[in-house]
């Protein structure tokens, strides 16, 4: 064993030294306690020390938004990965073409490695050490007990669904890290069957002792009920997404805003977040400020006559654009209300000079291949439209950071959930789309298939980090007839753009993410990489 697996194994028998740190870094909502009370000991063995251990859970789930690695990547990548964005420039936007990350030896595997690899394996690990101290506590309100297995399971069970979704070869366990198998080698991934078996396991205790009301940015049965919907789709259980998606939408508390504009508005505390990372408060050990929003947003500020200003999104640099696919459409029913400064922006005034208030038009795009228009490159960095799903009212226009909650799942969601399961299985699943296009403005539709399903969801969900892993659920077939036909702008950004074409790049491997070389390194020697990248 090299020196570098025995430096990481016996890291793993410490890891409740990061614990003992988180659970004096936060504010009521999960509760602080003195750091000079404690010590393993009281982290394992106690009441108030397992509770402590439960709100760290919500501190490194955040971490990988707070992440600032390549301007924030790990909490824009899966939107760059997808056929409804033009992914423009930075190591972001090679990402998003499949010129990077698609090799275990690259610095883009690297990076997903440390975001996504390491980030979830750390908290399903300490999940884990949670619940079986839990569940091996004799001294102990049951009520209690439940409570922390309950979200202890939710935080392991989302941390193996997000690495099976990404990577497809993991590996699951329910083992605490001990002295005595700190050195135990990995050979082999889980099989399907054992995945699926654990997650829901996990989920089903936790819907059944959640409760479907707790403090704004804990989990709750609503959030598990959710979780356990997308579960059943990637399982192909349709009756069983079809019940937790519609128990969520008629049982709970949860309901839709009545606009798309109050979706993304103020901190989010609402009735249609299911699941809320808080960093927006000055919590003690709060998040960070992040450039998620200034990923998504244009450089409209560089032309002269207007300033980065709140009211039209803040201070970006044109990462990753809704491309002409989605536009298209938002644009199919005229009184859709999500490209009306909700959730994407599509226009920018001046505010200052001869032409305050009008709208900007200096740069036009590719509108005619036969005679492209000569700004199509300005257009593109300084007035596309652009997502603003993350834009804050109280941030400061003048920089490209900001602190805001981030919005993980939502209602809208379970209600195209329901819509779908519902269509692969039994019932009508027009009252459940429809809720969405009604809320948004948009027609009523009178059918639905798995091509108006996947249009809703683009719609409703774009850039909130679900569209790759909806893609590769719906099989091999849809995703490369999606990549290949509608990611990035094709020909209408440039029209040579060739090898940096994320249309042609694609191969159909790149379904899953490469295991980093740097963590097969650290496993038994025939762990199985992900076909394709051998």
């Amino acid at each position: 064993m090299n020196t570098e697996k025995l430096y990481l194994k016996l890291k793993k028998i410490f890891a409740l030294l990061s614990l003992v740190i988180i659970a004096v870094s936060c504010d009521d909502y999960l509760e602080e306690q003195p750091s000079t009370l404690i010590d393993s000991d009281y982290i394992y063995t106690t009441e108030d020390g397992l509770k402590s251990g439960v709100v760290s859970l919500y501190k490194f789930n955040r971490d990988r938004y707070d992440n600032s690695t390549e301007d924030f990547m790990g909490g824009v990548l899966m939107s760059s990965r997808s056929d409804l964005a033009f992914s423009r420039t930075g190591y972001t936007g090679l990402m998003g073409r499949y010129e990077r990350g698609v090799s275990p030896v690259d610095q883009g595997a690297n990076f997903v490695s440390s975001l996504f690899w390491k980030h979830f394996y750390n908290i399903a690990n300490k999940a884990t050490e949670i619940i079986n101290a839990a569940e091996g506590l004799e001294y102990i309100d049951e009520e209690v007990r439940n409570q922390v297995l309950a979200e202890a399971k939710f935080f392991r069970s989302t941390s193996y669904f997000y690495l099976y979704r990404m990577f497809n070869n993991i590996y699951v366990t329910t083992n605490t890290v001990t002295v005595d198998n700190a050195f135990d080698v990995i050979n082999d991934k889980s099989s399907k069957e054992e995945i699926f078996a654990l997650l829901n396991s996990d989920l089903d205790f936790a819907v059944e002792h959640l409760e479907w009301n707790d403090t704004f940015g804990r989990v709750t049965k609503g959030t598990a009920k959710h979780l356990k919907a997308k579960v059943a789709m990637w399982e192909g259980n349709w009756e069983e997404a079809k019940h937790q998606a519609v128990s969520l939408i008629e049982e709970g508390p949860h309901s839709l805003m009545s606009t798309t504009e109050e979706v993304f508005s103020g901190d989010k505390n609402h009735a249609e977040a299911l699941f809320v990372i808080q960093s927006q408060d000055d919590l003690l050990g709060g998040g960070d400020n992040t450039m998620i929003n200034a990923n998504y947003v244009t450089q409209y500020f560089q032309i002269s006559g207007i300033e980065a200003n709140i009211a039209q999104s803040g201070r970006g640099f044109s990462r990753i654009l809704p491309n002409k696919y989605l536009l298209d459409l938002l644009a199919e029913d005229p009184n859709d209300t999500r490209d009306d400064d909700t959730y994407f922006r599509l226009k920018y005034y001046y505010t200052s000079g001869d032409s305050i208030n009008q709208e900007i038009k200096i740069y036009k795009p590719i509108t005619d291949l036969n005679n492209p228009s000569d700004t199509y490159t300005s257009y593109y960095q300084r007035l596309h439209p652009s997502c603003i799903k993350f834009a804050e009212e109280d941030d400061n226009p003048n920089s490209y950071l900001q602190r805001s909650n981030i919005m993980v799942y939502r209602l809208a969601e379970t209600y195209l959930i329901a819509a779908e399961a519902i269509m692969r299985s039994s019932g009508d699943p027009l009252p459940y789309i429809n809720a969405i296009r009604t809320r948004a403005g948009a027609a009523p539709l009178s059918t639905v298939n798995e091509q108006t399903i996947l249009d809703e969801r683009a719609r409703e969900l774009a850039f909130e980090g679900e569209r790759w892993f909806t893609l590769k659920r719906m099989g091999q077939e849809v995703i490369n007839r999606q990549i290949t036909n509608y990611a990035g702008d094709g020909e209408y950004f440039p029209a040579n753009l060739g090898e940096k074409d994320p249309r042609t790049n694609w191969k159909p491997y790149y379904i899953n993410f490469p295991i980093a070389q740097i963590d097969l390194d650290l496993l038994g020697p025939g762990y199985p990489q992900n076909d394709g990248y051998n």
